[in-house]
């Protein structure tokens, strides 16, 4: 069986370097350094070098002194954090300033369009100042008293304005569960919001109060209406979209159970199937599985025991 390595996202190897958040004069040692890149972001979407025959796409990361002049105050600014001797910065921008730095548009990528093809390092970066920009867009006003709450902490932090209180970046996790049967076939679902033929693992968030482990039991027994046991935790991917991490885990349809007698939910899950790795080979174009930057890909590679040519299949797919 070919093991990959790890889900694509899972290889930062960024030293978040949280003591020198409460540093106050890491702003202005960001601006003037040497060492300093920034990774622009527009409406979620990335900056990426100019391509040149043969080049590999990467973020185009730029000298704070290489920015526009007027660009001194973006809409916010977060530390990443350090590798390699280089620090790295996010700025979010508005429509002016990224015509500014560059009008092609189509040079302004999305992370799931840009992912396959970066480096794990920007990959990475991307994934972390996605999740960040994603968080602050939509915890401008305090939770407890409504009031506007602003960036502290080089940008790990919001401030109310009212009551001083503290609010940090939060993240959602979710299971998603590659499932199988004796016969070691695999259940796929089509989900109510997805066009017709496309198949995933299925998938849902952790409740509160609830373990990972019967998280993914209650899961497969909501959406598929069977039980499951032998259940065993295998990777972790960050997934900025808007701001979820993804929990890997294997499960076996428990000894008692038909596995024909799985029955998708009809609102979540539309279409259950249960494949054998022959059955997905050929089906070609026939059906669409998840994308190559998903958590859901690499586990079904994991198990199938070798690349999928999503090129080959001839249906686009971007979701988990």
């Amino acid at each position: 069986m070919t093991e990959p390595t790890a889900p694509v996202f899972s290889h930062s190897a960024i030293d978040r370097d949280a003591a020198a958040r409460a540093d106050p004069a890491l702003e202005a040692a960001l601006d003037t350094g040497s060492t300093t890149l920034v990774i622009v972001l527009h409406q979620g979407r990335a900056l990426l070098e100019q391509r040149v025959e043969g080049s590999p796409t990467a973020l185009q990361l730029a000298r704070p002194q290489q920015l526009p002049a007027g660009l001194s105050a973006p809409l916010l600014r977060c530390y990443l954090g350090r590798t390699d001797g280089l620090r790295f910065e996010l700025r979010v921008v508005d429509s002016d300033a990224a015509a500014l730095i560059e009008p092609e548009d189509g040079r302004w990528q999305s992370l799931r369009d840009a992912a396959p093809s970066l480096s794990e390092r920007d990959a990475s970066l991307f994934a972390e100042a996605l999740a960040l920009a994603n968080w602050h867009e939509r915890h401008v006003r305090c939770p407890r008293c409504g009031a506007e709450t602003e960036p502290v902490q080089a940008g790990w932090a919001r401030r109310c304005i009212a009551d001083a209180s503290m609010h940090f970046p939060r993240t959602d996790p979710a299971v998603i569960v590659l499932v199988t049967d004796d016969d070691d076939r695999v259940l796929l679902g089509s989900n109510a919001l997805w066009q017709q033929h496309r198949f995933s693992l299925l998938a849902g968030f952790v409740e509160p109060g609830e373990t990972l482990e019967a998280a993914v039991v209650r899961e497969i027994r909501e959406e598929a209406g069977i039980e499951v046991d032998r259940v065993a935790y295998v990777a972790s991917q960050p997934w900025p979209f808007p701001a979820s991490l993804m929990l890997g885990f294997t499960a076996r349809i428990a000894a008692t159970v038909d596995p024909a007698s799985a029955l998708a939910d009809g609102e979540e899950i539309l279409e259950l199937r249960w494949f054998t790795r022959d059955q997905i080979a050929a089906a070609g174009s026939e059906i669409g599985l998840p994308g190559g930057i998903s958590i859901a890909r690499w586990l079904l590679e994991r198990w199938y025991g070798a690349p999928l040519d999503a090129e080959g299949r001839g249906l686009a797919w971007s979701t988990s």
